[in-house]
Order: C-alpha cells, then sequence, then structure tokens
C-alpha cells in the first residue's frame, strides 16, 4: 500500500468512526406499531437527557400515536409546490443544521418529492448518518427490495416504494415489532389502523390472516438473518472462519424474470455473508444497434437493480452462452450458479439440450451448485 493509499485509508477510517449510529424497527405490514414504538423510544431517550428530535413522523390519525408526539421536538416539515399542490417533505438541511444527537425518520421506503435534494428517503438518511447524526428509522417488510416478489407472491400486490438490502446492512442494530395475526385483526376492527369505512377492504386484500401469517414469518426470518450476519462479522471468534461461498446470476433482457434471478441470487449472499455477481451474455442478436429499445430498458433496469443490492454485473459479447457462463464460472470459482428454465426452440432443441447438458456436467465437475427459477 503507498502513501497515498494509506491516507485515503485512514480518512476512511476516521469517517467511518464519525458516523451515525442507525436504528431500524421492521414491522410485518401496516399498523403493528412501528411509529408507536419509536415515539416511546424517544421519550425514553429525552428523559435520559439525550437529544432526540422528530424529523419526521407519520400517526396516519391513530390518537394513541398522536398524543404520543406531545412533548417531544419536532422539526418543521418543508413545503413544496408540486403539480399545482403544496406538498410537505422532511426538511433535511434543517435536520443537519440543528444537529439533534438522534433523529426519528418514519417511512423509510418513502419517495420524496421531484425536486428535492435525494430521490429515496432512505438516502436523507444515509446522508444524516454521514454527517454523524444518529437515525432510529422504520419499515415494512415488504418495502424490501429482494423480497418483492416473494410478498407480491403473498398478497397479490407489487409494492412499488421499496429500498435496497444494504440499507439493512448499514444498520447497527435491527428491531422486529411483533403482533399475531388476531391482535393485528382485532387492532384493525378497532379502529387503530384504518379509517372504519377501509376496514373491510383491507381484511378482504394485505389483512387476510394467511397473508398476515406469511408476511409475519417473513420478517421474522428478515431480523433473524440480520442479526446473525452481525454476530458473524462482530463477535471476535479464535479461529476465523474461511467463507468460500461465492454466487453469480445468469440473466437475460426479458423483463421479469431477471429481477427474481437477481433478488434471489441478493438473498443467496447475504445468507452466505459474501458478495454475487450477475452475468449477462450480449448474443450478436443483442448487439446495442440491433436489440430493440425496450430490451435495452429492461437491461439497464436489471443493471440498476443488481448493484443497488449490491451486485456486480459482468456484460461479456459472444454467441456461446453455455461456455461464456462455465468460463465464468471458473474464472471467479462460483459456487452456486442461479439462472432461469432454458427455452429451447424447434428445431434446434436437440442441439440446445446437448450444450444445456455440457453446462450441468462442467458445473457439477466444478463443484458448482444450480438452482434453476421457474
Amino acid at each position: 500500500m503507498n502513501r497515498e493509499e494509506n491516507i485515503q485509508h485512514f480518512l476512511e477510517l476516521i469517517k467511518e468512526s464519525r458516523r451515525g449510529k442507525f436504528k431500524i424497527y421492521i414491522g410485518m405490514i401496516a399498523g403493528v406499531g412501528k411509529s408507536y414504538r419509536m415515539l416511546q423510544e424517544a421519550h425514553d431517550l429525552l428523559s435520559n437527557g439525550v437529544d432526540v428530535q422528530i424529523g419526521y413522523i407519520e400517526t396516519h390519525g391513530r390518537p394513541g400515536t398522536e398524543a404520543l408526539v406531545e412533548g417531544l421536538t419536532v422539526i418543521p416539515r418543508r413545503k413544496i409546490f408540486y403539480k399545482g399542490k403544496e406538498l410537505e417533505e422532511m426538511d433535511l438541511d434543517t435536520i443537519i443544521r440543528i444537529r439533534p444527537e438522534i433523529v426519528i425518520v418514519d417511512e423509510l421506503a418513502h419517495t420524496n418529492v421531484e425536486g428535492s435534494k435525494n430521490e429515496k428517503r432512505w438516502q436523507d438518511v444515509m446522508t444524516l448518518l454521514d454527517e454523524g447524526i444518529n437515525v432510529i428509522s422504520a419499515v415494512n417488510i415488504q418495502h424490501i427490495e429482494s423480497l418483492n416478489e416473494e410478498v407480491q407472491e403473498i398478497s397479490g400486490i407489487e409494492v412499488k416504494e421499496r429500498i435496497p438490502d444494504s440499507v439493512l446492512e448499514q444498520a447497527d442494530e435491527v428491531v422486529n415489532i411483533d403482533l399475531t395475526a388476531e391482535e393485528l385483526v382485532e387492532r384493525l376492527k378497532a379502529g387503530k389502523i384504518y379509517r372504519p369505512e377501509k376496514v373491510q377492504t383491507a381484511l378482504k386484500n394485505f389483512f387476510k390472516s394467511e397473508n398476515i401469517l406469511q408476511l409475519r414469518e417473513l420478517a421474522l426470518k428478515e431480523v433473524a438473518l440480520r442479526v446473525e450476519k452481525k454476530v458473524e462479522n462482530e463477535v471476535v471468534s479464535d479461529i476465523q472462519r474461511v467463507r468460500h461461498e461465492k454466487v453469480m446470476a445468469c440473466i437475460s433482457s426479458n423483463e421479469k424474470t431477471p429481477r427474481k434471478i437477481i433478488r434471489k441470487a441478493a438473498r443467496l449472499a447475504t445468507r452466505y455473508n459474501t458478495k454475487f455477481w450477475i452475468l449477462y451474455v450480449q448474443t450478436p442478436r443483442e448487439n446495442p444497434d440491433r436489440i430493440a429499445l425496450s430490451s435495452q430498458r429492461h437491461l439497464l433496469n436489471h443493471f440498476k437493480l443488481a448493484t443497488e443490492l449490491g451486485g456486480e454485473v459482468i456484460r461479456i459479447p459472444s454467441e456461446d452462452i453455455p461456455g461464456t457462463i462455465m468460463q465464468v464460472c471458473k474464472e471467479k470459482q462460483i459456487t452456486t450458479l442461479c439462472m432461469g428454465s432454458p427455452r429451447l426452440k424447434i428445431p434446434w432443441a436437440l442441439f440446445s439440450i446437448m450444450r444445456y447438458k455440457k453446462l450441468i456436467e462442467s458445473l457439477s465437475q466444478n463443484n458448482t451448485d444450480l438452482i434453476i427459477l421457474a
């Protein structure tokens, strides 16, 4: 390491030591009490002489939550005129100027109004942490990027506002707010979550008992995973375990399937506590001057998703897709390969099957596990 690298490394260590601490409350669904718990904690901190202020809280008109705001310092929201309407956003610049010791920031997955400093609220939180301000925030399980497909399969609803898994990885503490399905439904029927006119619709959709149970399982597993990773990364052991797992996903320019594959690879990489790669083999018919604009757009979105989830994109022009996959697996020493079901086109089906068989044999010889997603 030369002198310049030494200096940069030292500056990074200083920056990390000055970075704010980050705590996230995770809930399985709206109404479990994340905002309520954050406000309770704010009162406890305040009674212990800590300068804690509210950067943004969403009470949703719930009396119990609104009552807890009393006695806490609320930093006024910034008013923005957008498309003829007056909207309110968290005032990031004012929070930085005031510099509270701890700031409460609700609705972590929120998308800011166009023209804001950052596109997403989680990016605002990263800015606050970089400024050395400690943050307590909250998010529901359905807003975690790599769980998007699972949540959609459970609820039938595609959640648009999402946070990258890397946000959770930067949290110093992740806490699950848990309720049984029965308790949650009782809260809903009692009008503690939505207004009376919305209760029946909610019971027939997102708040079905079977949905709640599955979302609860996802939330419990996610928090357990984060705790496990924290133990692995921070608990000192006399014998440091060497990790060999390396995950790669193969994608195409299709619209939907590659996103499932990318998220699956990201989840596996999180489980193995390792990095992952995304491989796109660009055939001659998908050269930049020949590929359809819609396919180009899909690819860019896939690459963006992979990067947001912490993956590294590999793009290789080649006519030989199986051969390129085998080559990259050997070079990167991949242990787990994720891909979609092969599409075998007549009259080339037999030829494709032989190439696919050769790929499987090669993976087997290199001790690489193959996961095929439907």
